[in-house]
């Protein structure tokens, strides 16, 4: 199933006042009705997620003149993406990888499961290829989250 959610409103929902490039934020999604609505809090309005919150995250409001990124096309991404299967080492950045292609709609999430020998797993079906796969759930550890980051970028900006 596929949400739209809309953009930054660059306004705290709490306050009003208008959130300044770099300023970091809070968002909220909260399940109104039928419809997925986000707010935005700036950090000194935030208090905590609501307990009805389908989701939430901290960021950091862009700067408007700064160039947005332009990833490699789908068809590279999804072939790095095979040969990180080849690599025992860099498994954390192939799940990292595989989020970012649900992100962008190039794989949807079907479900996720436990194999038997306790490990984690999310299903997810790539429609451009017809194939499902079996991604180990392989969190990086918060001193890799940029390295792994950062060698995406220079590998697939």
């Amino acid at each position: 199933m596929d949400y739209d959610v809309q953009r930054c409103t660059r306004h705290c929902a709490k306050s009003g006042r208008e959130l300044a490039p770099g300023e970091a934020f809070y968002s909220v999604l909260l399940a109104e009705g039928a419809e997925l609505k986000r707010y935005d809090y700036a950090e000194d309005a935030w208090e905590c997620p609501p307990e009805d919150a389908v989701g939430w995250w901290k960021s950091h409001v862009p700067d408007r003149n700064t160039r947005r990124r332009h990833w490699a096309p789908n068809d590279v991404m999804l072939r790095f993406f095979d040969e990180l299967a080849e690599q025992p080492d860099k498994q954390d950045m192939r799940y990292v990888l595989a989020l970012l292609l649900v992100r962008r709609r190039v794989m949807q999430l079907e479900e996720g499961s436990t194999e038997q020998n306790g490990r984690q797993v999310m299903v997810l079906y790539c429609p451009r290829r017809q194939t499902t796969y079996k991604i180990p759930v392989v969190a990086p550890e918060q001193t890799q989250i940029d390295e792994i980051q950062q060698e995406l970028v220079a590998l697939l900006e």
